[in-house]
């Protein structure tokens, strides 16, 4: 599955697009030092958690908060890691566009929450052009890809502020939406909205206006650059002259259990998917597949109990080619840099299954096995 891309870290735009596109506030930061104040009790008392509404969490029973809080920080992830190279096999920009759209759908359906975009080619060999014609050879399909990928996970209110016209986007207009639990309509509310922050001062306030979708900007209680991508809580309450507050991205997931869309980052080898790693302590479980894996059903597959689970599908040569090419692993096995290296598809009657039929099928095929190990790690 792949061939070669050409691509290094070191692309302005696609730097650019990582702080400004991707650029969301950690609306705690400003406040996690402030302290607040204990109850007073016989024994020491953990600190009084505050809502991002401004009230105060009543306790009723005194571990419970503490014991919820921690399942959600422990709550597990799933990513997955493709060749980028994938793009370079289509005959057209058109082409390209559509691939791009089947793996963006899949990775929403089965509810990922980080795709990795690798290149193939050492550093020497990788071209830093932007690609604009996804079939040339010469260029690497890796940044077309991560482009894609981040306008199709964007909400469509904030697309035209956040990505300017590209000629790698002229045809995503016809792909079919994700329909993200993110991706609200005007009438619609929901306790969290995505937005981004407006250059207009907001009225009466030293915050900032933030375009979060709905007939009215609101304002939150920090003042930020304009263009930068944020997460509102909204809360229940649909007055939109109340100040809201901005919180971390993966707060709705982690507080609220919602799949909120997928990350999107790129790196230059296999080694670098691994090794630049944003989760605290890293991948801790990484399964390869290929058609050369072991063959086990997904009813005997056990994967243990994991904090950030990875899972990588290679280009047309699959992920050997990604192993023999990259320093990192030089005299490797691919097996060996993988805990487990599967099979998902045995007994297929073409001689090939292309990348994004392949992420289908093994994200079904590891639906109930990812599930167990998510109920061992939330018993």
């Amino acid at each position: 599955m792949g061939k070669k891309s050409k691509r290094g870290h070191d692309d302005p735009e696609l730097e650019m697009e990582e702080s400004e596109l991707t650029g969301r506030i950690d609306g705690d930061l400003k406040k996690k030092n402030k302290k607040k104040k204990k109850k007073k009790r016989s024994h020491d008392d953990p600190e009084q958690k505050v809502s991002h509404d401004g009230e105060a969490k009543k306790k009723s029973k005194e571990e419970e908060p503490n014991v919820e809080e921690k399942k959600n920080e422990e709550r597990p992830t799933v990513t997955i890691a493709i060749a980028g190279s994938i793009i370079n096999n289509t005959q057209s920009l058109e082409l390209a566009t559509r691939l791009a759209g089947q793996i963006a759908r899949a990775s929403t359906i089965f509810r990922i929450d980080e795709i990795v975009v690798f290149d193939n080619k050492s550093s020497s060999e990788i071209n830093n052009s932007s690609v604009t014609n996804p079939s040339d050879s010469n260029e690497s399909g890796a940044p077309f890809l991560v482009r894609i990928l981040k306008y199709l996970e964007t909400p469509q209110y904030l697309r035209k502020t956040l990505f300017p016209k590209h000629n790698d986007l002229r045809f995503v207009g016809m792909l079919p939406p994700l329909d993200a639990p993110h991706h609200l309509r005007k009438h619609e509310w929901e306790q969290y909205r995505e937005g981004v922050t407006l250059r207009e001062k907001a009225p009466n306030s030293e915050g900032t206006l933030v375009d979060v979708g709905l007939d009215k900007s609101v304002v939150v209680d920090q003042g930020l650059s304009p263009g930068v991508r944020v997460t509102v809580a909204m809360g229940t309450n649909r007055d939109l002259d109340l100040v809201r507050h901005i919180v971390p991205p993966s707060k709705p997931r982690e507080e609220a259990g919602m799949y909120w869309g997928y990350k999107v980052r790129y790196a230059s080898h296999l080694s670098s998917v691994f090794k630049e790693c944003t989760f605290e302590g890293g991948y801790d479980y990484l399964i390869g597949t290929s058609e050369h894996g072991l063959k086990i059903s997904s009813s005997e597959l056990k994967i243990p109990t994991f904090r950030h689970l990875l899972i990588a599908f290679g280009g047309l040569a699959g992920l050997e080619e990604s192993v023999e090419e990259d320093n990192q692993y030089k005299g490797k096995n691919v097996r060996e840099a993988f805990n487990i290296y599967l099979n998902t598809c045995p007994h297929q009657g073409s001689r090939t299954i292309r990348t994004e039929e392949a992420m289908f099928i093994s994200l079904q095929y590891f639906q109930e096995p990812i599930s167990r190990a998510m109920r061992g790690v939330e018993a």
